[in-house]
């Protein structure tokens, strides 16, 4: 279900000829070091790099790789797998990605119209929706007008290929208007398009009500109603002419395909999606709108599985990561565990598809990408990352209503998880990074502490063996931990980084750390122990509440005091949604609520800067009066891990702990209640509608339930 992926450097920019996924990776493969153009680690400081040999290598030459076409402005209806791709002029001209897409593959990239002779003047665009925007341009056709426009333009732009131009005239008497569209596109692949080497526009034929275009193969048509007037093949044009009384109106519609191809059937618009259509209200405005561009971003991003077509995951994001990474997928459909069971389980099937079975040591992996990990460490394994999320994930479905035949069937998956982490982890009391002589990753003994934990309350819970020997050497590894993972200096020290080989710590202070806070739900309403002791959550708490971690829009990458820090760099000080958003629900859940409640009104300033659909990342500048987020080039938007997080910040805010196997759930809302008064309603927990309001003064209330679910105190 692999959608086209353009190739990436590895700081995520698109680049011809490079065969590496994006900073969070796209593709589905074995996570082994040399499958996924890992680019070279950066030398050391001070080190002397080899000078090349003209005479050696006289036909080497060294390129530069292509910056990324601009789309941090760009309108971008989302409906996989089909894109629209459109500037704020509302034209689609060909220039950089603007155009229609299905499947990777560029349908149209010129719609240019023009009435009467003249380009409307464009004066709004906006998103109406996730897969949807509207365009509105005036002009002047009377000939004795004065300054005032008489014509409205309206343009509704679908991503599923469809455009509806209508004409509103505001003249005292009739207008006789001459329309016509120019029309092209090249059928080229995204991946093609974003490195500059999309290639000429293809001669196009008359077909239908329209215009064809073929190559090799591949074929777009557009077809329009009302039938045009005329069509000029060789120019690219449709033609109409209509008489407007005054008042009047009419409309052209255009349907982009390709050939045989019906219209796109967008998962998330299916009365079967597997997303609950959840609602917020409140004192803070903001709340409502967050939420409800997060499920539609959700609903816009799924995809299904062609292998089993009722199983659907979210794709990574849109433009650059339209197809499914596993991490990612699974990572996103934990927070979105509030809008129901669905999409985890249909997530957990479709990886589950994928493990490796065979003879060897990756016996059990969920396979995945290299993920790049910034200038300080090598790039990271996603395969390894998926593989601790699934059991963990399944352990947590089942806590929020997954049915109990369905997690029976993913169980034998989740244990050849837990077996893999075993037998990887042998006698000591780490995970070390599966490339050959790499570090020790802190996050990486975060998620395996995790998977140990959930994945033997799991074990225990269908009576299979294994769980005290998890909980033996998850007790191991904290006690390693905090002795191995932790940096005294004045301030009251930090979490180390990584270990390098020789066992030397990368001290550096980055968001990663956030994973050390985000321990798991077990039974009961109790949170898994975390890596960390109550005196250093504390102080990494300060940490993250201070200005150097947290920006005012997020939490830095890194902080803003290290050396090597960048506010545009995805690893190394770019505000990562992700990130920020599992700091506050960690923050909030430990009790650390100040901090929690900070990061939590910078990330919602910096949505309605962004129209409340947030990017997977943008710009760690400082806030400041006047200032707004600056988005980075590189980032998708939407983005599935982006658009749970917001499910996930203010599921945080009610504190849901539930316990479905049980019939219970137990509430531990933030009683500062920093957004004053939340109603969350639509959520999900054990099968049924779940409804809670949180106060002004921090104290929840259940409002909706299932039958039978008792509130846990």
């Amino acid at each position: 279900m692999h959608q086209p992926t353009p190739h990436a450097t590895g700081d995520g920019r698109l680049a011809p000829g490079r065969p590496a996924p994006s900073p969070e990776g796209a593709g589905l493969g074995p996570p082994s070091p040399d499958s996924t153009g890992v680019p070279p680690r950066p030398p050391k400081r001070g080190a002397t790099l080899p000078r090349a040999d003209p005479a050696r290598a006289p036909h080497r030459a060294t390129h530069r790789p292509a910056d990324l076409p601009p789309t941090h402005t760009a309108l971008i209806c989302v409906a996989l797998p089909a894109l629209a791709i459109s500037t704020e002029q509302g034209q689609l001209t060909g220039r950089g990605l603007e155009g229609f897409y299905r499947a990777g593959r560029r349908l149209l990239s010129r719609c240019r119209l023009r009435v009467a002779g003249r380009e409307p003047l464009p004066v709004q665009a906006r998103m109406t929706g996730a897969d949807r925007a509207r365009f509105v341009g005036t002009l002047r056709a009377s000939p004795v007008a004065g300054p005032d426009p008489d014509v409205v333009v309206e343009r509704i732009r679908h991503a599923d290929g469809t455009e509806r131009i209508t004409l509103h005239s505001a003249a005292p008497r009739p207008l006789r208007l001459p329309v016509e569209v120019a029309l092209a596109t090249d059928l080229a692949d995204l991946s093609a398009i974003a490195s500059g080497n999309a290639g000429p526009e293809l001669p196009a034929t008359v077909h239908d009500s329209g215009l064809r275009w073929t190559r090799a193969g591949e074929n777009s048509s557009v077809t329009a109603h009302p039938s045009p007037a005329d069509a000029l093949a060789a120019a690219g044009l449709l033609r109409w002419e209509f008489e407007l009384p005054p008042g009047g109106t009419a409309t052209v519609e255009l349907r982009v395909r390709p050939d045989g191809g019906g219209p796109v059937r967008a998962v998330g618009r299916a009365a079967t999606s597997p997303l609950a259509a959840a609602r917020a209200a409140g004192d803070d405005p903001r709340v409502p709108a967050l939420l409800r561009t997060s499920v539609e971003d959700l609903q816009a991003l799924l995809l299904r599985d062609p292998a089993q077509p009722s199983d659907t995951c979210l794709a990574a994001g849109a433009p650059w990561r339209c197809g499914p990474a596993p991490a990612e997928a699974l990572a996103a459909a934990r927070m979105t565990l509030p809008l129901g069971t669905r999409l985890a389980a249909g997530t957990l099937r479709i990886l589950a598809r994928t493990q490796l079975t065979g003879p060897g040591p990756r016996t059990g992996m969920i396979p995945g990408p290299r993920r790049d990990a910034g200038a300080f460490l090598p790039p990271g394994c996603t395969g390894t990352e998926a593989t601790l999320l699934f059991p963990a994930v399944l352990a947590e479905a089942r806590r929020w209503g997954l049915p109990e035949q369905e997690t029976e069937q993913l169980l034998p998956t989740a244990e050849r998880c837990l077996t893999w982490l075993r037998t990887t982890v042998g006698e000591g009391p780490y995970l070390h990074d599966p490339q050959p002589g790499g570090p020790i990753r802190c996050e990486t003994q975060a998620h395996a502490h995790r998977a140990a934990l959930l994945g033997a309350d799991l074990l225990d819970a269908y009576g299979r063996p294994g769980g005290d020997g998890l909980r033996q050497w998850a007790q191991e590894l904290r006690s390693a931990f905090r002795e191995d993972f932790w940096a005294e200096d004045p301030g009251g020290g930090r979490p180390v980084a990584a270990r390098g080989p020789d066992g030397r710590p990368v001290p550096h202070l980055g968001s990663a750390a956030v994973h050390l806070l985000d321990t798991g739900l077990l039974g009961a309403g109790e949170l898994a122990p975390g890596l960390l002791d109550k005196m250093r959550t504390g102080q990494l708490a300060r940490l993250f509440g201070a200005p150097a971690m947290d920006s005012g829009w997020g939490l830095r990458g890194l902080g803003a005091k290290e050396a090597g820090h960048n506010p545009f760099g995805h690893r190394t000080g770019a505000v990562r949604v992700q990130e920020t958003a599992l700091a506050v629900a960690g923050l909030a859940a430990a009790g650390y609520e100040k901090e929690a409640g900070g990061l939590l009104r910078g990330l919602l300033a910096a949505a309605e800067c962004f129209g409340h659909r947030l990017p997977e990342m943008y710009a760690g500048e400082q806030r400041a009066d006047g200032n707004a987020p600056v988005p980075h080039p590189a980032a998708c938007r939407p983005a599935a891990t982006a658009a749970a997080s917001g499910v996930l910040v203010l599921a945080a805010l009610a504190g849901i702990r539930p316990d479905a196997p049980a019939r219970t759930v137990t509430l531990r809302p933030m009683h500062s209640a920093p957004l004053g008064e939340i109603v969350l309603t639509g959520l999900r927990v054990a099968g049924a509608p779940f409804s809670v309001r949180v106060s002004r003064l921090g104290l929840a209330m259940v409002e909706e339930a299932a039958d039978a679910l008792q509130l846990r105190v």
